[in-house]
């Protein structure tokens, strides 16, 4: 069963789930099928499907990939990381920032413990990345990890959408055995959530980004 959320209401609230991920109930395989058919349904450039999608449940697996992940967001945290700092003008931003980076290194220490991780990758045509943009091949590969954290969040999962692991790329793709033509885009945690309260996030106001007809 899903939620009775509205549109608006499942876009708004969506948010990244890191402290309150619940680590000790399992995930079921179904539930998670039925997210990722759902994030099957986002465009993809050309209609060219180039999604891979990992889904990594076995135990030692996930805490091999959770080591690395742990040791790349301490190597973020010491050269500044989510800094509240940076934030010191704003007294409020610096506030949340505070909290954003308390639950980050929560679930570093924790992302090996998460029931399900999930990795979207992208099979490159030709076997590598191409050079100059790539707006257009990420383009195909995102917009469905966002589809997979909202069909989570309908269904009563939460999620965090992390790619810090990709230092480790390489170290991961050999946990996992993935093919040299298969590039990695993200990480997404994906657990039950405790408690129920989610609401819309603080964001900069729209006038202050919103540009019509030019800068």
């Amino acid at each position: 069963m899903t939620l009775p959320l509205s549109p608006d209401e499942l876009l708004t609230t969506t948010r990244t789930v890191r402290k309150r991920l619940d680590l000790a109930r399992p995930v079921p395989m179904d539930l998670v099928r039925e997210c990722l058919e759902i994030a099957l349904q986002a465009p993809s450039g050309s209609n060219r499907q180039d999604w891979q999608w990992i889904v990594v449940t076995d135990t030692e697996k996930r805490k091999a990939i959770g080591e690395y992940y742990r040791r790349s967001f301490a190597a973020y945290a010491a050269a500044g990381g989510p800094s509240a700092g940076r934030y010191a003008d704003d007294p409020d931003r610096a506030q949340v920032q505070r909290r954003v980076g308390d639950s980050a290194a929560y679930l570093a220490e924790r992302m090996g413990d998460v029931p399900v991780l999930v990795i979207p990758c992208l099979r490159l045509q030709g076997g590598k990345l191409p050079d100059g943009n790539q707006a257009g091949l990420w383009g195909s590969l995102l917009p469905a990890v966002w589809n997979y954290a909202l069909a989570a969040r309908a269904r009563g999962l939460g999620t965090a959408w992390t790619t810090l692991h990709l230092v480790y790329e390489q170290e991961v793709a050999d946990v996992l055995g993935l093919p040299a033509d298969v590039r990695q885009g993200a990480l997404v945690p994906t657990a039950y959530y405790t408690g129920d309260t989610f609401r819309p996030a603080p964001r900069v106001p729209l006038d202050e980004v919103l540009h019509v007809d030019g800068w």
